[in-house]
């Protein structure tokens, strides 16, 4: 018999929530979903049936291989504190726990400094082995490819080098139960048997790139010129975005409208880039951001001695843009008098600078944008109505982000690509947990507040590691909803009820009272908030109650024995 025990997987019981509310259900920031093995195993059965048992196998042990890496990131994160073993056996814990393997360590030894590993393990009810002889009879070598997979991915990713597994012995085959042995690649004599099935598949790379090609000519299709800093594919944003590509080619003044952050900026300049000006100039004023007593200056140029330090004659931003194309954002923040400038502007095409009777030909293509209703201003007199007039020929209105949660994925991934290469970083993508936090956000900020969000999660993810939830948000994280967790004996526990909110420490325990809580259910939620505030780290959790691991155990046994 093996002297080596396992921990209690309360912790790890601990990161598997059931969110019935919404349909998730979480391991750590991580989403997983409860899928009928009869189900996987009509999927294994295609693919073998497909591509043929060396394909399938190679597809299935890669899988086993990522899914095996994500768990190792767990573990290092839930044992920190805890011996190599124990943290290491996080791995073995999980995979039964996920219910693909009930696993029995035989011998192992690590060594993390030294990268000094063996490990044997034995498996029963593995669920490969089960569906195979199902579908196609004993077999003649073992078929545990997702298992092994996993075996060596979370190994290789715990250890920092890569530990294949082998099985040595199958259920499928004819053992009495599977066994297994991982060691680190150079010390298997027949390594170059079975590592190619860890190697990226040449025939699914092949069928993977013709679909970006493919991807690519539809995308080329649709728009020839597609302009890479705007990203979606929702309905609004593609309404918005079909309307400029069709007035780029036009002369057209043209009026984008949203809220503040929704990219106006961004669909001008594409605007400017999809137009025969796009070699010319792209000039952008921000027309709140200029004092009233300087704005007329700015914006239509200076004569020398017009005002009180003019030393010099200056061309204003109409000038600089002539051939190109002038970006007027808040244009309804302009006072009446520059109003009525740019109103003789866009009828005869001329400028006058301030200080000059001389009139100058421009030709410029001007784009503008508010955050503000045009309509009311008119009606309360703060803006020109036939100047409306003249800017309303072409608006165009951007959604806002809270209408385009379909394109926050695709925002996200590119977000975190610019400011990982502008911070000299790299990360390994951002969790589900983390993005099912965004799209559930209001996003008063749009797309401006979402990549301040993103940044900052960048800066402080751990390297090559994953942006969690906890570095997206300050002040914490959205409130989700109530979600079940998994007791000792198997059962879902019912999700515990929401405390109140106090205004102070002092009203603890009025609050408490008033709202009927037993104490037993108090300390078990304040026991259960504990261990997720420390991500499922035990030894966080009992520093925070001020108790030791061993009596934060004890208790946590005690609560799931009373259900």
């Amino acid at each position: 018999m093996s002297s080596i025990h396992y921990p209690p997987s309360t912790d790890l019981r601990e990161m598997l929530r059931f969110s019935p509310d919404d349909g998730l259900i979480w391991l750590g920031e991580q989403r997983m979903v409860l899928l009928h093995t009869a189900a996987l195993s009509a999927l294994r059965k295609e693919l073998i049936e497909s591509v043929g048992m060396e394909q399938a196998r190679r597809i299935l042990t890669r899988m086993g291989f990522a899914s095996g890496q994500r768990d190792a990131e767990l573990a290092r994160k839930l044992r920190g504190d805890a011996t190599t073993i124990e943290s290491f056996l996080v791995g073995p814990q999980l995979h039964t726990l996920e219910g693909c393997v009930h696993t029995d360590p035989v011998r192992l030894e690590v060594d993390v400094d030294s990268g000094r590993f063996y490990g044997e393990f034995r498996w029963s009810h593995a669920w490969e082995a089960e569906v195979h002889l199902k579908e196609f009879g004993q077999a003649e070598h073992p078929v545990c490819w997702m298992q092994v997979g996993y075996a060596s991915g979370f190994t290789s990713y715990f250890m920092g080098r890569f530990i294949p597994f082998r099985e040595v012995e199958c259920a499928a085959a004819g053992a009495e139960r599977c066994r297994i042995v991982g060691k680190p690649v150079e010390e298997w004599p027949d390594a170059q048997e079975f590592t190619p099935y860890f190697e990226a598949d040449s025939i699914v790379g092949r069928l993977l790139e013709l679909r970006e090609q493919v991807e690519a000519m539809r995308q080329s299709l649709a728009c020839r010129r597609r302009i890479p800093d705007l990203i979606g594919s929702s309905i609004g944003f593609q309404h918005a975005y079909d309307l400029v590509v069709k007035a780029a080619t036009t002369k057209v003044t043209v009026l984008l409208l949203g809220e503040t952050g929704v990219g106006k900026e961004r669909f001008a300049h594409a605007l400017h880039d999809l137009s025969p000006r796009r070699d010319a100039p792209f000039v952008a004023v921000n027309c709140a951001a200029l004092p009233d007593e300087l704005i007329e200056s700015e914006l239509f140029g200076v004569e020398k001695g017009a005002f009180t330090g003019a030393h010099a004659a200056r061309a204003g931003k109409f000038e600089r843009a002539d051939g190109g194309t002038l970006f007027l954002d808040e244009v309804g923040e302009l006072p009446l008098s520059a109003q009525a400038k740019l109103l003789r502007v866009l009828q005869e095409g001329e400028i006058e600078r301030l200080g000059s009777e001389q009139t100058r030909k421009i030709n410029v293509r001007l784009v503008a944008a508010t955050n503000v209703n045009l309509h009311d201003a008119v009606e309360e007199g703060r803006f020109r109505r036939d100047l409306f007039y003249r800017l309303n020929v072409y608006p165009v209105t951007i959604p806002p982000l809270r209408e385009r949660i379909a394109d926050i994925p695709a925002l996200v991934d590119g977000m975190i690509a610019r400011f990982c290469s502008l911070h000299d970083k790299r990360v390994a993508g951002i969790t589900d947990k983390a993005m099912n936090a965004l799209k559930a956000q209001h996003w008063p900020g749009n797309v401006r507040e979402l990549q301040n969000v993103l940044e900052r999660g960048v800066i402080l993810a751990p390297g090559n590691g994953w942006i969690e939830v906890e570095h997206l948000f300050i002040g914490g994280a959205p409130v989700m909803p109530p979600q079940a967790g998994v007791g000792a004996d198997g059962k879902l526990r019912e999700p515990q009820a929401r405390l109140p909110t106090v205004a102070a420490e002092g009203d603890v325990h009025d609050a408490l009272l008033d709202a009927g809580i037993p104490l037993e259910d108090f300390e078990q939620s304040l026991l259960r908030r504990a261990v997720e505030r420390a991500n499922g780290n035990l030894a966080a959790a009992a520093r925070l109650l001020g108790m030791t691991r061993p009596q934060l155990n004890y208790r946590l046994k005690k609560h799931d024995g009373e259900r």
